[in-house]
């Protein structure tokens, strides 16, 4: 399957500083491009665990000895790593948000480019779906996950118009959607509120950033000491938790001081925030919004 260049290949597996015998985790598989990449830098004693609950992503699978395809969400790998025997491991590298194939497949209806099935569930068994946000949500619901997730400011008016408008008629297709919310999508700026709409209703749909929370607070258990973070975020939502976590091991507060009076903390910083090439981003445009950093476990 047709999955896209990986994006910031080399500098997020630069950014693992690779021990050719280690033991490394891949959480978003995807199409296998960042996996393949790991691989290469890894010697015959090494090991490679990468996850993806996406069923489609499974037909990527790397037929090497050193690889191990775990189908589950990221959000588990503590507990899978320690079935696996790799209690702690020498690398993590994490490319979070949807894969080009999901938005290229229409029938997933990830993307306002098609017309499809409100769908949006990266794990295809999930039960809660995009349809039965926008058609069961109600009002005060609808308005918390546009405002939360979307960050539009009119969250309360389009939860409001989305009500009217599926008591006449369910609301079933991104058409359906689009019509639906025409009177706030200007000639111009439709594409862009679009987004920030379809963003919302899937972070809802997928728990995106619970799922986030609950993997880097097993990180710091799951790597080695010297151990590296390597994560690429697609929107500010998802960066500034990594950011955040990176810096103190917290999602909001400050770390406690130790008997010196220094912050207790759990990871230093590598290096500075690192974007795409004007180049990467002319040959893929799906990275043109990524934010790659790197941490090390103390």
């Amino acid at each position: 399957m047709d999955y896209h260049d990986p994006v910031l290949l080399h500098e997020s597996v630069d950014g693992l500083a690779i021990k050719p015998g280690g033991i490394y985790v891949d959480v978003t598989f995807g199409g296998g491009g960042h996996s393949r990449e790991i691989l290469k830098r890894l010697d015959a004693s090494a090991k490679l665990f990468a996850f993806d609950q996406d069923q489609d992503a499974l037909a990527n699978a790397i037929d090497d000895e050193r690889f191990t395809l775990i189908p589950e969400n990221f959000r588990f790998a503590k507990r899978f790593l320690r079935f696996y025997g790799a209690a702690q491991v020498d690398g993590i590298l994490g490319d979070f948000g949807v894969s080009s194939h999901q938005f290229d497949m229409a029938e997933r209806g990830f993307s306002t480019r098609f017309d499809a099935k409100l769908d949006m569930r990266m794990n295809q068994k999930a039960r809660l779906s995009a349809h039965q946000v926008v058609n069961e949500y109600e009002e005060g619901e609808l308005s918390r996950v546009l405002l939360q997730y979307g960050e539009l400011r009119n969250a309360p008016k389009i939860a409001r118009t989305l009500v009217s408008v599926r008591k006449e008629k369910s609301i079933d297709t991104t058409e359906d959607l689009k019509e639906a919310l025409q009177s706030f999508l200007p000639r111009g700026r439709e594409h862009k509120i679009l987004a920030q709409i379809y963003q919302a209703i899937r972070i809802e749909v997928n728990q995106e950033l619970e799922v986030l929370k609950e993997f880097l607070q097993q990180t710091e258990d799951l790597l080695k000491p010297g151990g590296r973070l390597s994560l690429i975020s697609y929107h500010s939502l998802e960066d500034r938790l990594v950011k955040r976590y990176m810096r103190n091991g917290l999602f909001e507060g400050e770390p406690e001081k130790d008997m010196f009076g220094n912050f207790s903390v759990p990871f230093k910083k590598v290096g500075g925030l690192i974007v795409p090439s004007r180049e990467e981003i002319k040959k893929n445009n799906r990275a043109r919004s990524a934010k790659l950093r790197v941490a090390e476990k103390i």
